[in-house]
Protein backbone atom coordinates (compact mmCIF):
# COMPACT_ATOMS: atom_id res chain seq x y z
CA UNK A 1 0.00 0.00 0.00
CA UNK A 2 1.39 3.39 -0.97
CA UNK A 3 2.16 6.06 1.63
CA UNK A 4 -0.33 8.43 -0.09
CA UNK A 5 -3.17 5.89 0.18
CA UNK A 6 -2.29 5.12 3.81
CA UNK A 7 -2.38 8.81 4.72
CA UNK A 8 -5.73 9.21 2.93
CA UNK A 9 -7.23 6.29 4.88
CA UNK A 10 -5.92 7.76 8.14
CA UNK A 11 -7.49 11.16 7.40
CA UNK A 12 -10.85 9.53 6.60
CA UNK A 13 -10.67 7.51 9.82
CA UNK A 14 -9.93 10.59 11.93
CA UNK A 15 -12.73 12.55 10.26
CA UNK A 16 -15.22 9.72 10.83
CA UNK A 17 -14.26 9.47 14.49
CA UNK A 18 -14.48 13.22 15.06
CA UNK A 19 -17.89 13.38 13.35
CA UNK A 20 -19.22 10.56 15.53
CA UNK A 21 -17.88 12.24 18.66
CA UNK A 22 -19.37 15.59 17.68
CA UNK A 23 -22.78 14.00 17.11
CA UNK A 24 -22.74 12.06 20.38
CA UNK A 25 -25.37 13.15 22.86
CA UNK A 26 -23.38 14.36 25.86
CA UNK A 27 -24.81 14.45 29.38
CA UNK A 28 -24.25 17.27 31.83
CA UNK A 29 -21.44 16.02 34.12
CA UNK A 30 -23.51 17.11 37.14
CA UNK A 31 -26.79 15.60 35.94
CA UNK A 32 -29.22 14.19 38.51
CA UNK A 33 -30.82 10.76 38.19
CA UNK A 34 -34.26 12.15 39.05
CA UNK A 35 -35.80 15.61 39.04
CA UNK A 36 -39.20 16.76 40.30
CA UNK A 37 -40.79 19.40 38.07
CA UNK A 38 -41.76 22.65 39.80
CA UNK A 39 -43.91 25.54 38.71
CA UNK A 40 -41.90 27.96 36.56
CA UNK A 41 -39.75 25.25 34.94
CA UNK A 42 -39.42 25.06 31.17
CA UNK A 43 -38.40 22.12 29.01
CA UNK A 44 -35.19 23.96 28.24
CA UNK A 45 -34.43 24.42 31.97
CA UNK A 46 -35.00 20.75 32.71
CA UNK A 47 -32.96 19.60 29.73
CA UNK A 48 -30.08 21.81 30.85
CA UNK A 49 -29.90 19.81 34.08
CA UNK A 50 -29.38 16.58 32.13
CA UNK A 51 -27.69 17.58 28.86
CA UNK A 52 -24.60 19.49 27.86
CA UNK A 53 -26.54 20.91 24.88
CA UNK A 54 -30.08 21.56 26.13
CA UNK A 55 -31.45 22.23 22.65
CA UNK A 56 -31.01 18.56 21.77
CA UNK A 57 -33.74 17.48 24.20
CA UNK A 58 -35.92 15.80 21.51
CA UNK A 59 -33.16 13.18 21.18
CA UNK A 60 -33.38 12.11 24.84
CA UNK A 61 -37.07 12.32 25.74
CA UNK A 62 -38.56 8.83 25.69
CA UNK A 63 -42.20 8.42 24.73
CA UNK A 64 -43.62 6.11 27.39
CA UNK A 65 -46.46 3.89 26.11
CA UNK A 66 -48.92 5.48 28.56
CA UNK A 67 -48.00 9.07 27.71
CA UNK A 68 -49.64 10.59 24.64
CA UNK A 69 -47.20 13.49 24.46
CA UNK A 70 -43.94 13.42 26.47
CA UNK A 71 -43.64 17.20 26.08
CA UNK A 72 -46.79 17.76 28.16
CA UNK A 73 -45.12 17.82 31.54
CA UNK A 74 -46.68 19.22 34.71
CA UNK A 75 -45.40 20.42 38.09
CA UNK A 76 -44.97 17.43 40.40
CA UNK A 77 -44.03 15.02 37.59
CA UNK A 78 -40.77 13.14 38.11
CA UNK A 79 -38.17 13.16 35.32
CA UNK A 80 -35.94 10.08 35.50
CA UNK A 81 -32.72 9.40 33.62
CA UNK A 82 -32.50 5.82 32.44
CA UNK A 83 -30.74 3.96 29.62
CA UNK A 84 -32.28 2.20 26.61
CA UNK A 85 -29.99 0.06 24.43
CA UNK A 86 -27.06 1.80 26.07
CA UNK A 87 -28.30 5.31 25.26
CA UNK A 88 -29.56 7.82 27.85
CA UNK A 89 -33.28 8.60 27.81
CA UNK A 90 -35.55 10.75 29.98
CA UNK A 91 -38.84 9.31 31.12
CA UNK A 92 -41.76 11.06 32.77
CA UNK A 93 -43.41 9.52 35.79
CA UNK A 94 -46.88 11.04 36.02
CA UNK A 95 -48.51 11.96 39.27
CA UNK A 96 -52.27 12.17 39.74
CA UNK A 97 -53.71 15.38 38.32
CA UNK A 98 -55.92 17.53 40.57
CA UNK A 99 -59.21 18.32 38.86
CA UNK A 100 -62.08 20.64 39.55
CA UNK A 101 -65.75 20.32 38.54
CA UNK A 102 -67.20 23.31 36.75
CA UNK A 103 -70.87 24.22 37.15
CA UNK A 104 -73.42 24.16 35.67
CA UNK A 105 -72.06 21.54 33.24
CA UNK A 106 -70.96 18.30 34.83
CA UNK A 107 -67.43 17.92 33.58
CA UNK A 108 -63.97 18.15 35.07
CA UNK A 109 -60.77 19.80 33.88
CA UNK A 110 -57.18 20.01 35.01
CA UNK A 111 -56.38 23.03 37.10
CA UNK A 112 -52.70 23.03 36.17
CA UNK A 113 -51.00 23.95 32.93
CA UNK A 114 -48.23 21.97 31.28
CA UNK A 115 -44.83 23.62 31.49
CA UNK A 116 -43.79 25.53 28.35
CA UNK A 117 -40.79 24.81 26.16
CA UNK A 118 -39.39 28.32 26.74
CA UNK A 119 -40.46 31.18 29.06
CA UNK A 120 -43.87 32.22 27.74
CA UNK A 121 -43.55 35.77 29.03
CA UNK A 122 -40.41 36.31 26.95
CA UNK A 123 -42.04 35.59 23.58
CA UNK A 124 -45.83 35.57 24.03
CA UNK A 125 -46.46 39.11 22.83
CA UNK A 126 -44.25 38.61 19.76
CA UNK A 127 -46.06 35.43 18.70
CA UNK A 128 -49.57 36.80 18.35
CA UNK A 129 -48.89 39.78 16.09
CA UNK A 130 -46.79 40.43 12.98
CA UNK A 131 -43.67 42.39 13.80
CA UNK A 132 -42.03 42.78 10.38
CA UNK A 133 -43.81 44.32 7.40
CA UNK A 134 -42.76 44.95 3.83
CA UNK A 135 -43.23 48.33 2.18
CA UNK A 136 -46.05 46.87 0.08
CA UNK A 137 -47.85 45.56 3.18
CA UNK A 138 -47.57 48.97 4.82
CA UNK A 139 -48.96 50.75 1.77
CA UNK A 140 -51.88 48.29 1.55
CA UNK A 141 -52.85 48.69 5.22
CA UNK A 142 -55.19 51.24 6.76
CA UNK A 143 -53.98 54.20 8.80
CA UNK A 144 -55.24 56.26 11.74
CA UNK A 145 -56.66 59.52 10.40
CA UNK A 146 -57.90 60.99 13.66
CA UNK A 147 -59.20 60.16 17.12
CA UNK A 148 -62.40 61.34 18.73
CA UNK A 149 -62.24 64.74 20.44
CA UNK A 150 -59.22 65.41 18.18
CA UNK A 151 -56.87 63.72 20.60
CA UNK A 152 -53.42 63.09 19.25
CA UNK A 153 -52.90 60.12 21.54
CA UNK A 154 -55.62 57.54 22.12
CA UNK A 155 -56.13 55.05 24.95
CA UNK A 156 -58.47 52.13 25.64
CA UNK A 157 -62.14 52.70 24.77
CA UNK A 158 -61.25 55.59 22.46
CA UNK A 159 -62.79 55.80 19.00
CA UNK A 160 -60.41 56.25 16.09
CA UNK A 161 -61.14 56.98 12.43
CA UNK A 162 -59.31 54.91 9.86
CA UNK A 163 -58.81 55.34 6.12
CA UNK A 164 -57.61 52.75 3.65
CA UNK A 165 -58.95 49.63 5.34
CA UNK A 166 -58.97 46.85 2.74
CA UNK A 167 -62.31 45.13 2.17
CA UNK A 168 -62.81 42.44 4.80
CA UNK A 169 -65.43 40.77 6.96
CA UNK A 170 -63.12 41.10 9.96
CA UNK A 171 -64.20 42.81 13.17
CA UNK A 172 -60.89 42.64 15.06
CA UNK A 173 -57.91 44.78 14.09
CA UNK A 174 -54.36 45.41 15.27
CA UNK A 175 -52.79 48.86 15.28
CA UNK A 176 -49.10 49.00 14.53
CA UNK A 177 -46.50 51.72 14.79
CA UNK A 178 -43.94 51.47 11.98
CA UNK A 179 -40.45 51.81 13.37
CA UNK A 180 -36.95 51.36 12.06
CA UNK A 181 -35.87 49.76 8.81
CA UNK A 182 -34.24 46.35 9.00
CA UNK A 183 -31.31 46.46 6.56
CA UNK A 184 -28.94 43.75 5.43
CA UNK A 185 -25.64 44.31 7.27
CA UNK A 186 -23.57 43.91 4.10
CA UNK A 187 -25.71 44.96 1.12
CA UNK A 188 -27.72 47.61 3.01
CA UNK A 189 -30.88 46.35 1.25
CA UNK A 190 -34.11 46.90 3.18
CA UNK A 191 -35.33 43.54 4.51
CA UNK A 192 -38.48 44.91 6.16
CA UNK A 193 -39.78 47.40 8.69
CA UNK A 194 -40.26 46.96 12.40
CA UNK A 195 -43.96 46.99 13.26
CA UNK A 196 -44.64 47.58 16.96
CA UNK A 197 -48.02 46.35 18.12
CA UNK A 198 -49.53 49.28 20.06
CA UNK A 199 -53.21 48.39 20.49
CA UNK A 200 -56.16 46.19 19.59
CA UNK A 201 -59.39 47.55 18.15
CA UNK A 202 -62.84 46.45 16.97
CA UNK A 203 -64.84 47.73 14.05
CA UNK A 204 -67.73 50.00 15.07
CA UNK A 205 -68.83 51.36 11.69
CA UNK A 206 -67.71 50.72 8.12
CA UNK A 207 -66.97 53.56 5.75
CA UNK A 208 -64.18 55.82 4.58
CA UNK A 209 -63.15 56.68 7.16
CA UNK A 210 -64.19 53.64 9.17
CA UNK A 211 -64.72 53.88 12.91
CA UNK A 212 -62.88 51.58 15.29
CA UNK A 213 -62.88 51.46 19.07
CA UNK A 214 -59.63 50.65 20.87
CA UNK A 215 -60.24 47.67 23.16
CA UNK A 216 -56.74 47.23 24.55
CA UNK A 217 -53.87 49.71 24.52
CA UNK A 218 -50.30 48.51 25.05
CA UNK A 219 -48.58 51.72 24.00
CA UNK A 220 -49.60 55.13 22.72
CA UNK A 221 -51.64 55.01 19.51
CA UNK A 222 -50.69 57.89 17.22
CA UNK A 223 -52.08 59.53 14.11
CA UNK A 224 -50.61 57.71 11.12
CA UNK A 225 -50.24 54.33 12.81
CA UNK A 226 -51.12 51.46 10.49
CA UNK A 227 -54.18 49.22 10.90
CA UNK A 228 -54.40 45.58 9.79
CA UNK A 229 -56.73 42.65 10.39
CA UNK A 230 -55.67 40.84 13.56
CA UNK A 231 -53.37 37.98 12.70
CA UNK A 232 -54.83 34.67 13.90
CA UNK A 233 -52.69 32.43 11.75
CA UNK A 234 -52.20 29.80 14.43
CA UNK A 235 -48.51 30.54 14.87
CA UNK A 236 -46.85 27.74 16.79
CA UNK A 237 -46.49 28.57 20.48
CA UNK A 238 -44.52 25.57 21.64
CA UNK A 239 -41.21 24.68 20.09
CA UNK A 240 -39.18 21.60 19.39
CA UNK A 241 -35.55 22.76 19.09
CA UNK A 242 -33.50 21.39 16.22
CA UNK A 243 -30.57 22.41 14.08
CA UNK A 244 -31.04 23.65 10.49
CA UNK A 245 -30.27 21.07 7.82
CA UNK A 246 -28.29 23.46 5.64
CA UNK A 247 -25.53 25.88 6.50
CA UNK A 248 -26.63 29.18 8.03
CA UNK A 249 -24.61 32.38 7.79
CA UNK A 250 -26.10 35.60 9.04
CA UNK A 251 -25.71 38.47 11.48
CA UNK A 252 -27.64 40.12 14.27
CA UNK A 253 -29.32 43.24 12.88
CA UNK A 254 -30.49 44.70 16.17
CA UNK A 255 -31.52 43.95 19.73
CA UNK A 256 -35.04 44.72 20.89
CA UNK A 257 -35.79 47.75 23.05
CA UNK A 258 -32.76 49.60 21.73
CA UNK A 259 -30.24 48.19 24.18
CA UNK A 260 -26.59 47.80 23.23
CA UNK A 261 -26.12 44.24 24.52
CA UNK A 262 -28.44 41.26 24.85
CA UNK A 263 -28.45 38.59 27.55
CA UNK A 264 -30.48 35.58 28.60
CA UNK A 265 -34.13 35.55 27.43
CA UNK A 266 -33.79 38.75 25.42
CA UNK A 267 -34.84 38.93 21.78
CA UNK A 268 -32.61 39.69 18.82
CA UNK A 269 -33.32 40.24 15.12
CA UNK A 270 -31.23 38.36 12.56
CA UNK A 271 -31.00 38.84 8.80
CA UNK A 272 -31.97 35.31 7.73
CA UNK A 273 -35.42 33.72 7.51
CA UNK A 274 -37.72 31.45 5.51
CA UNK A 275 -35.91 32.20 2.26
CA UNK A 276 -32.78 30.74 3.89
CA UNK A 277 -34.54 27.53 4.92
CA UNK A 278 -35.15 28.53 8.54
CA UNK A 279 -38.23 27.82 10.64
CA UNK A 280 -39.55 28.12 14.19
CA UNK A 281 -37.56 26.05 16.65
CA UNK A 282 -34.26 26.22 14.78
CA UNK A 283 -31.34 26.69 17.16
CA UNK A 284 -28.41 28.83 16.04
CA UNK A 285 -25.10 29.83 17.55
CA UNK A 286 -24.02 33.43 17.98
CA UNK A 287 -20.32 33.87 17.39
CA UNK A 288 -18.16 36.93 17.92
CA UNK A 289 -15.41 37.62 15.45
CA UNK A 290 -11.93 37.21 16.89
CA UNK A 291 -9.81 40.30 17.40
CA UNK A 292 -6.86 41.20 15.23
CA UNK A 293 -3.73 41.45 17.37
CA UNK A 294 -0.11 42.24 16.68
CA UNK A 295 2.50 39.52 17.11
CA UNK A 296 5.62 41.34 18.28
CA UNK A 297 7.65 38.15 17.96
CA UNK A 298 6.84 37.62 14.28
CA UNK A 299 9.90 37.36 12.08
CA UNK A 300 8.29 38.81 8.96
CA UNK A 301 6.13 41.86 8.43
CA UNK A 302 3.34 39.80 6.84
CA UNK A 303 3.00 37.72 10.03
CA UNK A 304 2.79 40.61 12.48
CA UNK A 305 -1.01 40.85 12.49
CA UNK A 306 -2.94 37.73 13.47
CA UNK A 307 -6.70 37.09 13.54
CA UNK A 308 -7.80 35.26 16.67
CA UNK A 309 -10.45 32.53 16.22
CA UNK A 310 -14.15 33.38 16.41
CA UNK A 311 -15.68 32.54 19.79
CA UNK A 312 -19.20 31.27 20.52
CA UNK A 313 -21.11 33.81 22.60
CA UNK A 314 -24.60 32.35 22.86
CA UNK A 315 -27.30 29.98 21.63
CA UNK A 316 -30.58 31.38 20.31
CA UNK A 317 -33.82 29.74 19.20
CA UNK A 318 -36.01 31.16 16.44
CA UNK A 319 -39.60 31.79 17.52
CA UNK A 320 -40.92 34.00 14.70
CA UNK A 321 -39.63 33.63 11.16
CA UNK A 322 -40.36 35.93 8.22
CA UNK A 323 -39.04 35.82 4.65
CA UNK A 324 -35.72 37.56 5.26
CA UNK A 325 -35.76 38.32 8.97
CA UNK A 326 -36.21 36.22 12.12
CA UNK A 327 -36.76 36.89 15.81
CA UNK A 328 -34.69 34.76 18.14
CA UNK A 329 -34.66 34.29 21.91
CA UNK A 330 -31.33 34.04 23.72
CA UNK A 331 -31.43 30.67 25.47
CA UNK A 332 -27.83 30.46 26.66
CA UNK A 333 -25.46 33.40 26.96
CA UNK A 334 -21.72 33.03 27.55
CA UNK A 335 -20.91 36.62 26.61
CA UNK A 336 -22.78 39.86 25.96
CA UNK A 337 -24.36 39.77 22.50
CA UNK A 338 -24.11 42.75 20.16
CA UNK A 339 -25.51 43.85 16.83
CA UNK A 340 -23.20 42.59 14.10
CA UNK A 341 -22.34 39.32 15.82
CA UNK A 342 -22.23 36.31 13.50
CA UNK A 343 -25.07 33.75 13.29
CA UNK A 344 -24.12 30.17 12.40
CA UNK A 345 -25.24 26.58 12.89
CA UNK A 346 -24.94 25.36 16.50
Amino acid sequence: MSIKKLVLMLVISIFSYSTTWADELALNPDHPDRYIVVKGDTLWDISTKFLRDAWRWPEIWHNNPDIANPHLIYPGDVIALTYHNGKPVLTVQRRARPTVKLAPKAHATRIESAIPAVPAAAVGHFLSHPRVMSEEEIQNSGYILAAEDERLVSASNTKVYVRGLPASDAKDYSILHIGREYRHPETNDILGYEAKHVSDAQLVREGDPATLRITQAYRETLIGDRVIVTDNDGTQRNFTPHAPEGETNGKIITIFDGVANAGLYQSVVINVGKDDGLEQGHVLAIRQKGSEIRDHSAKTRSDRWVDLPDERAALVMLYRVFDNVSYALVMKAEKDIRAGDLVTNP
